[in-house]
This record gives C-alpha cells, structure tokens and sequence, in this order.
C-alpha cells in the first residue's frame, strides 16, 4: 500500500481563510491519493506578526503576506517559488492576478509565495444607516470628517491597521514611504498625514484603538453603533447576505478634494509559501499550484467564502453574487493598491508604529515627539535587517 504522504498548513482564524482552504484539501485529496492536508488556524494579529521562522519549523505550508519576504528570503525560511515552478506558469499567473497581487511576492527576483486572496483597505457601509441618516457614502475627505463628527463613521484604530492608513495618507499626499535609510518620509508630509487621522478619529470612541478589520465589521453586521466605516482590509463576507445579520455594502476610496484622484490603499492579502523544511516539495507545490488556479479560486475557493485574488473569480457574475456586490464594487480599489515594504526588519515597524500614533492619537502626546519616535522606530527597523536585504 502506498505511504500517506502527510502536508500540514498554518493559516489565520476567519471565514475567509479557512474553510476555503479545507475545502481545496478536500478536493485535492480525491483527486490525488495517498496526500492528506492539515490545515490548523492562528488569529488575525498573530498571522501578521508572529515570526515566520517558528512556523516553517512546524507546517510545510503558509499562508503569508508580502512584508515577510525580506526576512524569509534571508533566513532561507521558504522556498524561492521562481526555481521550481515553470517561468510561463508563473507569467501566465501573474497576468491572470488583480492588481499587484502577484508582484508583491516578487522579491529581488526571488518569488515568496503564489497569491490566493486578495484584500485591501476600502469602505463598507450600512445602507440602512445610512439612509436613515438621510446620506450618501462619503467621496471626498471632508464628507468623512463630517460623517464623524456625526458620531456615524469609524475605522479600525489596532496598531498595525493604524500605521498602514498613516502610509496611505503619506502617500497620497505626494511623499514615497520607507525609500530614505533615516525617516519615514518628508517630516511635513508625515506631520500632515498624522493631523489628518486626528481630524478623522478625535469624534470617533476611544475603543476603536482596540479594533482590527473584523472586529470593525463584525460589529457593523450585528449593532447600529456605526454606519460607515472610512477604511478597513476587506472581507467580503460581510456582503454576503447568509454570513452576517445585516450585511454590508463595500465600494471605493474615497479622494482628498472633489474631483482629485482617489486614495491608493496599502494592498494585503494573501499568498501559499512553502517551509524551505517541507519534506513533501513536490506535493507541496503542486496543491500550492492547485489552490492558486482559476478553476479553484473561482470555483470551491470562492464558494467557501474565499476572496480570491485571480481575476477569473473578480470576473465571474455568480461569484459576484454570492459576494453581494462585492468584487463589482471594489474593483478599482483592489487594483490601485500599492505596496508595503518587504525589507527584512519592517514587520514589527507596523504595531510599534502604529502603537506610537495610538499615542498621538488617542493619548494626546505631542506630535513631534511621536514622529520623532516613529523616525526612530524606522531606523530601528532598518537595522535589523542583513544589508543584502534592505531593498523597499
């Protein structure tokens, strides 16, 4: 009898994560027999965070995000996907991908990971709220300061989400990000992007300092505290009229002046890397292939509640449909996203950073002290990183 060859996956706790996941397994092992995959859940803030080098001691496969590559690739953590897999394969996904999706795993042309979800800071609303509020979705920068100060609006204040809003802005204001080897960005553009947050969120509760994407939308779908939320990582199944008891509506950033080009959000989602200590590479590759087709991502991945990152699922009407509208209405967001640093030291720039705005923020501390801190903190971050792997 032939040996059960024996994958185990790690990947984070939400409906949109696992069970499309399993359910990929599922198929993947009547269709191959003798594999059997194990997929375990970790939470939202431990996936971001948690270092990468414990779990390629433990899983064959992981479900990453972009800013890890640098510190993979220098800790030989994972496999450089571009040696195993063939270069056309590997083009075609990269056309067939929304957005940056594809490229942010492209690292030094080493490639970290092959995309299978794909998310990123854009509105969500209640169209119920907000009809009873007699308004529409904001559009520009100063309808969403006036919808706060209605006490209507909110946005996820947890650190890390907080850090990458203040890049968004830095951004759209005209400034690059984590390019200089000794601050952020331009110390005005830093100091406008910061005072921007504060007008946003000083009318806001104090508790959305404590609240990720999902907890955002989670008590969107079941209170009416809030009727708008500005920007947040997106999960379609909040959409989905099945998931939540009042479901959401998703669409666009909105633009700092009327009439000027919208807000580019900071892309995540996410990619399947395997362990550089996988056993198993061939079968590893081969379900890792298999969950990033299009057949899967818009078929079994979808329907699991996935938010796929191939454009064959963001093209096809009944996915759209079971998403309520979302892929439809968030299209252009998701593909004008940019791209967070992969430097081998940022990851835990994003929670220190973000808790250090908590303190401009939410604390009251003075804002020159906090850039001060936050340029500190950047160069910390630099630092660690071997000098091979300090590119953005």
């Amino acid at each position: 009898m032939t040996p059960t060859v024996q994958l185990t996956g790690i990947t984070w706790d939400h409906s949109r994560a696992l069970p499309p996941l399993v359910a990929a397994a599922q198929r993947y092992e009547e269709t191959h027999c003798g594999i059997r995959i194990h997929w375990q859940k970790r939470t939202l803030d431990e996936f971001g965070h948690m270092p990468i080098d414990v779990l390629a001691q433990k899983f064959d496969l992981i479900i990453i995000d972009h800013p890890w590559a640098g510190f993979c690739f220098e800790k030989n953590l994972t496999l450089d996907l571009a040696q195993v897999i063939p270069a056309a394969d590997l083009a075609e996904l990269k056309h067939s991908s929304i957005g940056l999706t594809f490229e942010s795993y492209v690292w030094q042309n080493k490639i970290l990971a092959l995309p299978i979800d794909a998310a990123t800071p854009a509105p969500s609303w209640r169209p119920d709220l907000l009809a009873r509020a007699a308004v529409q979705p904001p559009q520009t920068w100063a309808e969403a300061v006036a919808l706060a100060q209605r006490q209507l609006a909110v946005i996820p204040g947890f650190p890390a989400d907080l850090f990458l809003h203040f890049l968004m802005l830095v951004k759209a204001l005209g400034a690059d990000f984590c390019t200089m080897t000794d601050e952020i960005a331009p110390r005005e553009t830093m100091t406008r992007a910061a005072e921007m947050l504060r007008e946003l969120t000083e009318p806001m509760p104090r508790d959305i300092f404590e609240l990720n994407p999902i907890l955002v939308a989670e008590r969107m779908t079941t209170t009416d505290d809030f009727a708008w939320n500005a920007f947040a990582y997106t999960y379609n199944n909040y959409a989905r009229p099945d998931f939540a008891p009042k479901p959401l509506r998703f669409g666009n950033l909105l633009s700092l002046e009327p009439g000027g080009s919208r807000l580019r959000s900071v892309l995540g989602g996410t990619g399947i890397a395997i362990s550089a200590n996988c056993k198993n590479i061939t079968p590893a590759i081969d379900y890792a292939r298999f969950v990033a087709s299009s057949i899967v991502q818009k078929g079994i991945y979808v329907h699991a509640g996935g938010q796929p990152s191939h454009r064959a699922a963001w093209n096809d009407s009944l996915a759209d449909e079971l998403g309520g509208g979302f892929f439809r209405d968030t299209r252009t967001t998701q593909s004008e996203a940019i791209l967070r640093p992969r430097y081998s030291g940022y990851v835990a720039l994003q929670t220190d950073g973000g808790k250090t705005l908590q303190e401009y923020l939410r604390d009251g501390r003075s804002l020159p002290a906090v850039l001060d801190k936050l340029d500190a903190l950047y160069r910390e971050s630099r630092a660690r990183g071997g000098q091979n792997f300090q590119t953005n």
